[in-house]
């Protein structure tokens, strides 16, 4: 047998309990050790870019004394009630509560109608979420003495405490609802328990195998919290799909006649090389976030990587294992009315037959809907994530639009990190280079110096998006000189944006390219590389256009709990590039594979084409559903990076393999015809890779006394 997917298949099934128990041992084996090393986390230190990251490294390094996390409350008129009393209540109050520090005296907001206590959390900051409840208590209570007064608080501890035991809690239902509802719709496609079961069981076992491989990966590439969940949604995803993929191939051999050994051998040979050149697409794919140089992109790349190697494994070795050893009892425990011994494919297969028969109106018609579609990622704008990104209703939203509408430069000012000694000239010049800035730059001017006095850090409030390139490139080069650095929230997305516009055409090259190549010694055919790379192109531009139809202009905003903002955030479109365009591969893959097996036997293009996915089509359909189902739990979560995410890859994989894969391929193949496999002669060279199963061993010749007889 050639090819690393067949000799693997073949290994297992000769030493299948060899391959299965080898299997659940490295991964509790590697659960156990991550749990004994912990994974890294990035710190702040591990990320930013450009002056922002260098101010924080001076910042870290100059030994200021360490501050607690910041609270604010916020004390408001609704009505005509004095709001002196419930200040002043408020501020007696904090006073006496439990890891309250430093609660300073009242401001008033420009327009009256508002003032603002400030205090800290005690402590170490990054924990005080954990130690936030007695002021929010506290709050509570004065709110509910002032009925008619809103007096609510805000601040990074408080945030992280209540946005964050949503966002965990919301984690922990998608977590126990994508499993149901995968093994669900696995019930359904295969009609047998125990061939729904395996998919979901192994991968469930790559995640967690991968997860623990991350805690060793960390010691060279910190991993950020959101990672895992990352992982949760691509292993699920591209595990189910591979054994889907796997065990639906046996099955159909099997039913054709072939003989158990036989019938995994071809599963291997066709399915399982399917597998694997997937894969490695797919990590190929993810590996171009590497390219960023970016510690969150790093994190993402890394652990995607690993889940998806690991569910590779898992497919390739354990997978034909179990099926050897299970044979016709993998379709044990059959549900009546959903188990069919072999799926006729008629509706695909009248439809398939549609397309054909009409392929250029056809591919008019799905570049004409996909256009439709897409058109709308013409007006792709980017944002930070910000306060507008999370739930609409939730207390600590609606306390931090009060406070910025009242107090604008409160929110976030920017942070001007001056090394030396501090001249007192230079201070007073900036304060009133801030006076002179018709209100861009708002006071009062602050500034903090470390206790050896070499670094001072002078905080402004900036009082909208234009005024950090004023700060940036006017103010502070004209008083403090070049060698001034600007940092805080504004400065450091900013900086985020520049290193991720600088990275977009390499990252895209490297993934584009990869991609062609992979295809083109796959499948030997320059044609065949071109159109998988451009059909990949048009699901990715389509869910671009999906993203903007919905999170910028606002559509399905009740449905969806979320208020639409002016941009898309500025992580996303790149990262979903890179998932998209992985995954995608999971079907074209697939599907071509199938194709050219049928055209190695001997049909023509348009008969290959049929054959190949009118046979793959209800087996893409199964993936896909899966896949959509998984990816559209992450719009319940309550982050509007997380709907995005969720929406987007859920648009993305439904077009994929419905326009894209059921009536584009087809029709665009139908139309070029033979012209589909040409390759240039100076490329001969590449590697014969066979797409046909082996075949079936003769049957011997009968002996001489059998024929005397």
């Amino acid at each position: 047998m050639k090819g690393i997917a067949a000799r693997a298949a073949l290994w297992s099934a000769r030493h299948r309990t060899l391959a299965i128990l080898g299997w659940i041992a490295f991964v509790i084996g590697v659960t156990v050790l991550a749990g004994q090393f912990q994974t890294i986390e990035a710190t702040g230190a591990d990320q930013g870019h450009g002056d922002s990251k260098k101010a924080d490294q001076i910042i870290d390094g100059a030994g200021f004394p360490e501050q607690p996390a910041g609270e604010m409350v916020i004390v408001q008129n609704r009505s005509s009630s004095d709001r002196a009393a419930a200040v002043a209540d408020v501020t007696a109050a904090l006073k006496k509560t439990a890891n309250v520090v430093d609660v300073q005296p009242a401001i008033q907001s420009p327009d009256g109608r508002s003032s603002l206590v400030t205090f800290g959390i005690s402590g170490d900051p990054a924990t005080a979420s954990e130690r936030v409840g007695p002021p929010l208590d506290t709050v509570a209570s004065v709110q509910a003495a002032h009925p008619d007064l809103y007096v609510a608080q805000g601040g990074d501890a408080s945030g992280d405490k209540l946005i964050g035991e949503d966002l965990d809690k919301g984690l922990h239902t998608l977590s126990l609802l994508s499993i149901p509802v995968t093994l669900g719709i696995l019930l359904i496609a295969f009609g047998a328990v125990v061939a729904a079961f395996l998919p979901v069981l192994l991968a469930v076992m790559a995640v967690v195998a991968a997860i623990g491989l991350l805690a060793f990966a960390s010691r060279f590439a910190p991993a950020v919290d959101t990672t895992m969940h990352v992982m949760l949604l691509v292993g699920l995803a591209v595990g189910v799909d591979y054994c889907l993929f796997y065990i639906r191939r046996e099955r159909d051999e099997r039913r054709n006649g072939a003989d158990p050994h036989r019938a995994l051998v071809i599963a291997a040979q066709t399915s399982g090389r399917s597998i694997w050149v997937s894969g490695l697409t797919v990590i190929v794919a993810m590996a171009g976030m590497f390219l960023t140089l970016d510690a969150t992109f790093t994190s993402f790349a890394v652990g995607t990587i690993l889940v998806v190697a690991t569910a590779v494994l898992g497919s390739l070795t354990v997978l034909p294992a179990l099926l050897s050893a299970l044979g016709d009892k993998v379709d044990a425990i059959k549900i009546p009315g959903l188990y069919r011994k072999r799926s006729d494919g008629r509706v695909w297969n009248a439809f398939l037959g549609l397309v054909l028969a009409k392929p250029l109106i056809s591919a008019v018609l799905a570049v004409a809907a996909l256009g439709a579609l897409a058109w709308p990622a013409l007006d792709l704008r980017t944002k930070g994530e910000g306060i507008e990104d999370l739930p609409p209703d939730a207390a600590i939203v609606q306390a931090y639009k009060a406070v910025e509408e009242a107090f604008p430069s409160s929110i976030s000012p920017a942070e001007v990190v001056l090394q030396g000694r501090v001249d007192q000239r230079k201070i007073t010049e900036f304060e009133k280079a801030v006076g002179a800035s018709d209100g861009r730059l708002a006071g009062p001017v602050e500034v903090k110096v470390n206790p050896a006095g070499t670094v001072a850090v002078v905080s402004v409030g900036l009082a909208d998006k234009d005024a950090l390139p004023l700060l940036r490139e006017d103010v502070v080069p004209a008083v403090f000189g070049p060698s001034a650095l600007v940092t805080g929230e504004a400065a450091g997305e900013a900086d985020f944006n520049a290193r991720l516009n600088a990275s977009l055409p390499w990252v895209f090259g490297f993934v584009l390219g990869l991609a062609f190549l992979l295809l083109l010694v796959s499948f030997r055919s320059v044609v065949v590389a071109i159109t998988g790379v451009v059909l990949n192109l048009l699901s990715v531009a389509a869910a671009y256009g999906m993203l903007v139809f919905v999170f910028q202009y606002g559509h399905f905003e009740s449905l969806l709990d979320f208020h639409a903002a002016d941009g898309i955030i500025n992580w996303m479109p790149l990262f979903l590039f890179i998932i998209l365009f992985g995954l995608s591969m999971d079907y074209h893959v697939f599907v071509l594979s199938r194709i050219r097996e049928g055209h190695d036997r001997g049909l023509t293009t348009r008969q290959a084409v049929r054959e190949g996915i009118g046979r793959t089509a209800g087996v893409i359909t199964s993936a896909a559903v899966v896949m959509v189902a998984v990816f559209a739990l992450f719009a319940t979560l309550p982050l509007a990076s997380t709907k995005q995410l969720g929406i987007g890859l859920a648009a993305a994989v439904l077009l994929d393999a419905t326009i894209i894969r059921a009536v584009l391929l087809p029709a665009v193949m139908a139309l070029l015809g033979e012209k589909n496999w040409w390759l240039p002669r100076w490329l001969g060279w590449l590697p014969q890779i066979a797409h046909e199963p082996p075949p079936a061993p003769e049957a011997p010749a009968p002996s001489r006394e059998l024929i005397s007889a």
